[in-house]
């Protein structure tokens, strides 16, 4: 009798190893609530249908993808506590996510100390893969200093003398992208192009309004929000009850889909920024993969994709592709993989830079279109114009100069 009850726990425990080594688990880390959460729902709706698509095909050598998810509320303490779980507990074997930079980071480390690889989604800090980056992270999407090379080519063509203003969330992120906007844009004088910073995470309707009152004030002519998520909607709408949007040029650095929509297209249009990607940029370009995306989105969920989904989307693409090349899911293999290489997915080619793993693509500044051209798309989501690009080797950063910042953060000048 012991020795039948004894064989049955051992038949109980195969079969549950079987179940085990048939699911390869995958970590979204994500904002589900909080001012980031429309930007968090988008990355879960392009990881979703990634997930399904390779389950379709057949998985990932022969496993099927499991996709669990986490409420990082935007957080970063909770974005770390998430990563730790979805990997102690759920044996995830990469998570990936995080709207917000702060988050990110945090949550990459957590991974790190758990030999995990973390895919950031939506993190635009220059210090997640400079001064924070490790081993461990990968960005999917650009960063700031990429954001703003593109985005001051534009602007010095079109907007050279001009005053500029800055409103900026206090926090990683938004640093990052004044440093770099300033550098880029000859704008570096903050008496002559004033700015004030605005809290994060929790800033108030009136802390928006209050810096807009100084940005009336001034004699600007460019009004740059450096402000993200729900935060940036309400300092806009702001902007143009006060009247700023008419005698200003508006620029939002870091354009979604998603804050558009929540802005809408009378008090969008006009407004200039920068995106990794738009849905209609494939449709411009003819790249067949992007078109696809595209349409499968938007049948799926009845909307149309913002750069949050395509990045999400993106990422588990290329953790599949990796691990197959490598053979298995050991996050050294998987990591050698993902190193120098180029591929092409939803629009020209990109590569994962060797030696700080920024993923290295095409820039694209866009500007918001009339509210009619808006609307004329069957989900009323046709926002972006392409007005001017540059290539990734040209806007990201070069070795010597990320080396330089390494060091200057008392990091070594290297991963």
């Amino acid at each position: 009798m012991m020795y039948k009850k004894l064989l049955l726990a051992v038949c109980l425990l195969l079969g549950s190893a079987v179940v085990y080594a048939e699911t390869i688990k995958i970590g979204l880390n994500y904002p589900q609530t909080g001012r980031y959460q429309d930007q968090g729902l988008q990355q879960r709706l392009g990881a979703y249908l990634a997930v399904d698509e390779i389950n379709q095909a057949g998985g990932v050598l022969g496993q099927r993808l499991e996709l669990v998810i986490r409420n990082s509320r935007g957080e970063p303490d909770q974005g770390a506590k998430n990563t730790a779980e979805l990997i102690d507990r759920e044996g995830a074997q990469m998570v990936f996510g995080g709207v917000s930079s702060a988050v990110a980071i945090s949550s990459g480390k957590a991974a790190r100390e758990r030999n995990r690889l973390y895919f950031g989604t939506l993190t635009y800090s220059n210090a997640t893969t400079g001064s924070e980056g490790h081993s461990h992270m990968f960005r999917e999407p650009y960063n700031a200093w990429m954001t703003a090379k593109a985005l001051s080519q534009y602007l010095n063509r079109h907007h050279a003398e001009q005053n500029y203003f800055y409103i900026t969330a206090d926090y990683t992120w938004g640093w990052s992208v004044e440093e770099s906007v300033r550098k880029f844009s000859n704008t570096e004088d903050t008496e002559t192009h004033q700015g004030v910073k605005t809290p994060f995470p929790r800033a108030l309707t009136s802390d928006f309004r209050k810096a807009l009152e100084q940005a009336a004030q001034s004699d600007a002519e460019v009004l740059m929000l450096v402000l993200f998520g729900d935060d940036m909607v309400r300092a806009l709408n702001a902007a143009y009850e006060m009247g700023l949007t008419k005698r200003m040029q508006v620029v939002v650095p870091n354009l979604t889909l998603g804050m558009a929509r929540q802005v809408g297209p009378t008090i969008m249009e006009g407004v200039i920024g920068a995106a990794p990607w738009v849905w209609n940029l494939p449709y411009e370009n003819n790249y067949q993969r992007g078109k696809e995306f595209v349409e499968a989105f938007s049948n799926h969920y009845d909307m149309r994709p913002s750069s949050s989904a395509a990045s999400a989307y993106s990422i588990v693409y290329q953790y599949k592709d990796a691990v197959e090349r490598a053979g298995n899911t050991n996050t050294r293999d998987v990591m050698r993989q993902l190193e120098g290489h180029r591929y092409t997915l939803l629009k020209d080619e990109q590569h994962w830079r060797a030696f700080d793993h920024q993923n290295v693509q095409t820039v694209y500044v866009v500007r918001v279109k009339p509210r009619e051209t808006i609307m004329a798309d069957r989900f009323g989501s046709d926002y972006f114009d392409i007005i001017d690009s540059m290539s990734g080797d040209e806007a990201a950063q070069t070795r010597q100069e990320w080396e330089a910042r390494r060091l200057a953060s008392g990091k070594p000048a290297s991963l």
